[in-house]
């Protein structure tokens, strides 16, 4: 398992590659729709730098975090609108460009001060600083990829994907209860081609459920990116296949990728 070190310089880079591509927008891409339904590119930025602040709260000030969460909650059920939850904001793009560069330096900074066995609270529930630091840098390459199906700019390959798929395969009993679906219990084998041309591997070597393949399809399949059928990503047995057909790698309620992804 990579370090809480390893992690945030992986993040660093995540968010580096993304800010290379946002930082000479021309005004009118920012409104550009991204393939995520209502949503444009700067809703995608504007849900990036809500988290990333939020999560260096709750790293560096715990309390303050809790106080901060119900009275997200409270606001929430008052208003039932969800551009609270989704953090959106109509903050001019610059002014969010450079709001978020803070931001995310904020959660590095605070992230690497908690002890490696202390437990940093979210959402929902409590995680350690190494898993909290995945699903960033999972959130911005999937968010990330939207930016770049909007711009037409391409989702390059690297290393980092390993994190995505790594969290991805983790959030398999999660992704069958927030489906309301029971989970056989079956062991699934995962073996995912990476960048460089060698095989990563979760779960065991003789599970006759398996899914393969390539890192960049299995990576926006677990964020729900791409629909599995549009991708070469191969499984096989009845759970690999009901698997693939609701991976979700991120909390929230079940849903599906679009068939037009």
């Amino acid at each position: 398992m990579p370090t809480v070190e390893e992690l945030c310089r992986d993040l660093t880079e995540e968010h580096d590659a993304l800010h290379s591509l946002l930082v000479d927008l021309r005004e009118e891409d920012w409104v550009k729709p991204t393939p995520a339904a209502g949503w444009d590119v700067r809703d995608s930025l504007s849900h990036l730098c809500y988290f990333d602040e939020t999560a260096a709260l709750a790293a560096s000030d715990p309390e303050m975090f809790e106080i901060h969460k119900r009275q997200l909650h409270e606001e929430f059920r008052a208003r039932n609108t969800p551009d609270i939850a989704l953090g959106r904001s109509i903050a001019h793009p610059r002014e969010l460009l450079d709001r978020w560069q803070c931001g995310r330096r904020a959660y590095i900074e605070a992230i690497l001060k908690v002890a490696p066995k202390s437990r940093v609270p979210w959402y929902r529930l409590p995680m350690s600083a190494a898993s909290l630091t995945t699903a960033r840098i999972m959130e911005a390459w999937a968010h990330g990829t939207d930016i770049r199906d909007a711009l037409g700019a391409p989702t390059v390959p690297t290393s980092r994907l390993r994190h995505v798929c790594h969290i991805g395969y983790l959030a398999r009993a999660y992704t069958f209860v927030a489906h309301e679906i029971d989970d056989p219990g079956d062991a699934v084998r995962l073996s995912v081609r990476a960048p460089d041309g060698v095989d990563w591997l979760w779960g065991p070597e003789n599970a006759s459920n398996r899914i393969a393949g390539d890192a960049i399809e299995v990576a926006m399949i677990f964020t729900q990116r791409r629909h599995y059928s549009r991708t070469s990503v191969q499984a096989t047995g009845s759970v690999a296949t009901q698997w693939l057909g609701i991976a979700q790698a991120f909390a929230g309620p079940g849903t599906t990728a679009s068939l037009d992804r």
